[in-house]
């Protein structure tokens, strides 16, 4: 029986999966916070037909670190939004935690990467665990799982209020009356969490896919605040299990893959990094991914098999300058014979091609009574953002400058909520 078509990620951070897969790298060391760099991955994975990259972010050093690699990254959400200028069909989604960070600005550059992106921007929820995370931060620490887990729902709840706190139609742009924006269609969001509370509405109007698709590891938030679960497993069956269980709308199975080259087996070169340092043992990895090693034929039959049980999957490569060129060429490829995968189409938002319905803002049925009367002060309702400035903030002043080169963008000074 014919079954929805298998959606297609990649993690392309750094040099790859392994933590000493910079030495197996094509470029030079210094080239790898390069835009051509950048651009280079991220035009391979659009012209193989992959739906969404993903990149990997933390304020701490990267695991490569450890392995006596690249000791640094540029943040993914700047890196997402050159990316999303440098492509056409790629969905982008940064990874970007808010254990420390302000949602507030998190929320911002999100809505701001998918206004350039033209409706192609995700959110991979992510986490800042140890206590290094909360001194880079200067914040007192986030400890246990149930804390990261808190931190993780109230940011998640915090940023998809402010996407839906303005309504779609709340720019106007009225020239008669020397109205920009109908205030209101406004909403404050008045939220009150266990550590610190947000009430104005946002200060980007509402992203073109109502909200950027969330992906988030099944278990960490609530499934219906996502729209895509990370699963993990080490079999098919176990991943089917995991895929079932999660809840969300769409299940992605996590799997690291190693295939082999023209010029080595996989294994060979699994053996040849692992004399720098071990794959399972570097910090931040996770332990639970399927992990297949082998040829490109025998990968397409496990995505093949995979299909019937999830609805995607997010690859990463051992290597990407070796693994990646391999799934160009003659993985993706074969999947699309199959028919088992599909290349994203031309002018579709992330959500279209996922197949995802877009949102409502939870806003849009209020009374017609809190709607200016024309001729009233375009002034928007007062916004709320943190009062201690921190590393984000530069950041989101970053992607909404991007945003107000397409005069996307509102003035509102912030104030302090955390």
């Amino acid at each position: 029986m014919p079954h929805p078509a298998l959606h297609l990620a990649v993690e392309i951070d750094g040099d790859g999966a392994h933590p000493a897969a910079w030495r197996r790298a094509a470029h030079r060391p210094g080239e790898l916070l390069t835009p051509r760099r950048v651009a280079k991955v991220a035009a391979v994975a659009e012209n193989s037909g992959f739906t969404l990259v993903t990149l990997d972010d933390g304020i701490l050093p990267p695991a490569s670190a450890a392995a006596g690699g690249p000791a640094g990254r540029l943040g993914a959400v700047e890196r997402a939004a050159f990316v999303a200028a440098s492509t056409s069909v790629l969905g982008v989604a940064p990874v970007v935690a808010t254990t420390y960070a302000e949602p507030f600005h998190v929320s911002t550059r999100l809505a701001s990467l998918d206004h350039v992106s033209s409706g192609r921007a995700g959110w991979v929820v992510g986490v800042e665990e140890g206590p290094d995370a909360a001194r880079a931060w200067g914040r007192p620490p986030v400890e246990g799982a149930s804390a990261l887990r808190r931190e993780a729902l109230d940011g998640l709840r915090v940023v998809r209020d402010l996407w839906d706190s303005w309504e779609d139609d709340a720019v106007i742009r009225s020239v008669a009356t020397s109205r920009y924006l109908d205030r209101g269609r406004l909403h404050p969001i008045d939220f009150t969490g266990e550590t610190y509370s947000v009430k104005g509405p946002a200060i980007v109007p509402r992203p073109p896919q109502g909200r950027p698709v969330v992906l988030a590891p099944a278990g960490l938030v609530p499934p219906e605040l996502v729209d895509v679960a990370l699963v993990e497993g080490t079999s098919p069956a176990l991943l089917g299990e995991a895929a079932a269980a999660s809840g969300a709308p769409l299940a992605f199975a996590e799997i690291e893959v190693a295939l082999d080259t023209p010029d080595e087996p996989a294994a060979e070169r699994i053996g040849d990094l692992e004399r720098y340092a071990a794959w399972e043992a570097a910090p931040g990895q996770p332990s639970g991914r399927l992990r297949y090693t082998g040829s490109a034929a025998g990968l397409a039959d496990l995505l093949e098999e995979l299909s019937d049980v999830v609805d995607g999957v997010r690859l990463h490569p051992l290597v990407l300058d070796e693994d990646l060129a391999v799934l160009s060429r003659l993985v993706l490829p074969e999947l699309f014979v199959r028919r088992v995968a599909a290349r994203p189409l031309p002018g579709t938002t992330l959500r279209t091609a996922l197949g995802l319905p877009r949102p409502e803002s939870r806003f849009t049925t209020a009374p017609p009574a809190t709607r200016t009367t024309p001729g009233a002060s375009a002034t928007p309702a007062a916004p709320a953002t943190p009062a201690t400035p921190t590393a984000s903030a530069a950041s989101a002043a970053s992607a909404a400058s991007a945003a107000s080169a397409k005069g996307i963008l509102s003035t509102v000074a912030p104030e302090g909520n955390r």
